[in-house]
């Protein structure tokens, strides 16, 4: 199979909807991360995209529709503050988990009840989802655990081959997944964290609480990103905190000493600390730093044998979405107590 890509346009949007509804999966752009997107609605579609990427099959996915798709044809029960967080964060990177009709592939939810729903404010994703006017599923389009994809040609590097179409939408301006809420109870839960805080959710609607999962409970997941080990380049990782500069220092001497090609990434603040080693610079605010984490990750690989990460000493805010895919990431360096 030969894999192209096109930027959006009306002659690759009607090629997309051929392919989508042959049954067919296909990259596709929004403002967090590329999607690995197919028919809700088919489940040859939806077991498609769990085998080309290797997702295990419990881990659930996102449907993603436009603005003006009718939730009630899938979504069993709406309640009022669901409706306020759509008009204060919708379009945009936020996905709400509702009860579901029941009327997209089963395979989609991994037999639970609920369907998580996204409506994405990237303009070539909404274009392409009015396009189809059908709900996608899109898990972000990554061979499994690998990092994610913030680019087409991210998306071109793991699925040469096994996809017919990348729709090239540009760099994704978010950088990290989108914000899971679960809007089933009385109060939202946050299931996944992302741009949108748990904070700026209470602000809207007056609470919101932060789910911590029990890995070792058997309960099945209402969200992506809970379950297994995410987001990990394909070399050597050691994982720092801030304040273990002078740790991650000496690490990287040891390294270097047995002729690996050593790379640092870590906030802007923190490099003045490795004179001498490739800085992968995450920058200095929030937004900048979550834009930058995936394609840094991505180019450590082609660039050193050893990515020692550096934690960024701010962890709240959008920084708690930011730290959890970067401890996903990187294996922890164990520092012996003194």
């Amino acid at each position: 199979m030969q894999t192209k890509i096109f930027p959006v346009s009306p002659e690759s949007l009607a090629e997309a909807k051929k392919i989508i509804f042959d049954g067919g999966v296909i990259g596709m752009p929004t403002e967090t991360v590329y999607g690995l997107g197919g028919n809700a609605f088919d489940d040859s579609a939806v077991k498609r995209i769990f085998e080309v990427k290797g997702r295990p099959n419990d881990n659930p996915l996102i449907a993603h529709v436009h603005t003006d798709y009718d939730l009630a044809k899938i979504i069993d029960y709406d309640p009022p503050y669901a409706k306020k967080l759509r008009e204060a964060f919708l379009p945009g990177p936020l996905t709400l988990v509702y009860p579901s009709t029941g009327k997209v592939s089963p395979y989609v939810s991994c037999g639970l009840n609920t369907l998580a729903v996204r409506v994405p404010s990237h303009k070539g994703a909404q274009a392409f989802l009015r396009e189809v006017d059908i709900p996608i599923v899109a898990p972000s389009a990554n061979i499994s655990k690998h990092v994610s994809p913030t680019s087409a040609a991210h998306v071109y590097e793991d699925f040469e081959g096994k996809i017919p179409l990348i729709l090239d939408g540009g760099e994704c301006e978010g950088g990290i997944e989108s914000t899971v809420c679960d809007v089933t109870g009385d109060i939202p839960v946050v299931l996944r964290p992302g741009l949108i805080t748990c904070e700026m959710i209470a602000q809207v609607v007056g609470d919101c609480a932060q789910y911590v999962p029990d890995l070792h409970s058997g309960e099945k997941v209402k969200s992506p990103g809970l379950l297994y080990k995410h987001y990990s380049p394909r070399c050597q990782t050691a994982l720092f905190a801030a304040a273990e500069t002078a740790e991650a220092v000496a690490y990287c001497a040891e390294q270097s000493s047995l002729g690996k090609k050593v790379a640092i990434l870590c906030e802007d603040g923190a490099k003045s600390a490795f004179a001498g080693y490739e800085i992968l610079n995450l920058g200095s605010s929030e937004n900048e730093m979550a834009a930058r984490l995936y394609s840094l990750l991505r180019e450590a690989e082609k660039r050193c044998d050893v990515l020692v990460a550096i934690e960024p000493k701010k962890t709240d805010g959008v920084m708690i979405g930011v730290l959890n895919r970067l401890r996903k990431a990187c294996v922890s360096v164990d520092i012996p107590h003194k």
